[in-house]
């Protein structure tokens, strides 16, 4: 189909057009589930997300302006926003509960493992006193606090990129430092 008569479908959909509807999803279903399960990597978890998709487009076709751009951009374009947000809602599968209450913990390191990890703290703190100040604290903020590359970037008002250079150099430097 061309994209003129995607177009059409769209704005007869825009207008209740339940025959209209039918062609469309006819028409592109094929493309936007092949979107959807490229993102989500499950065919079953592809076609729900292709129902809700048809659902929205319903909705918002309305909305759809025909100079704006491509029928198809725009139907994609919605077809890959909801895919990931339905990664994004995906819930961590729970630990069994006996797996995650582990009264027998191997983890606890004996005492000479103890005097070997304090001893590699002693390490990291000398390294990381070889730094730039700016630069270690980027790397304690990103690496121990979990604060992402663009809020260190508005936190320190330095470009992206800039804080991306710092903190590569500086994990760089402080393997070069642990190796020694």
């Amino acid at each position: 189909m061309h994209k003129t008569d995607i177009a059409e479908l769209i704005n007869r959909v825009a207008l209740g057009d339940r025959s209209a509807y039918t062609e469309l999803y006819r028409a592109t279903s094929p493309r936007l589930f092949a979107i959807c399960l490229r993102i989500l990597k499950d065919k079953s978890d592809a076609e729900e997300a292709l129902q809700e998709i048809y659902i929205k487009i319903w909705q918002k076709a309305k909305s759809y302006a025909t100079g704006a751009g491509a029928p198809s951009t725009w139907m994609a374009a919605i077809a890959r926003n909801h895919a990931i947000d339905t990664i994004r809602a995906r819930k961590p599968v729970a630990e069994d509960i006996d797996e995650a209450f582990d009264i027998t913990d191997d983890t606890t390191p004996s005492p000479e493992q103890w005097v070997l990890l304090s001893d590699e703290g002693r390490r990291i703190d000398a390294c990381m006193g070889e730094l730039d100040e700016t630069h270690a604290r980027s790397v304690r903020q990103a690496y121990v606090e979990g604060l992402s590359y663009l809020e260190l970037a508005e936190e320190l008002r330095v470009p992206l990129n800039t804080v991306r250079t710092w903190l590569r150099r500086s994990l760089l430097k402080l393997r070069e430092c642990m190796q020694r």
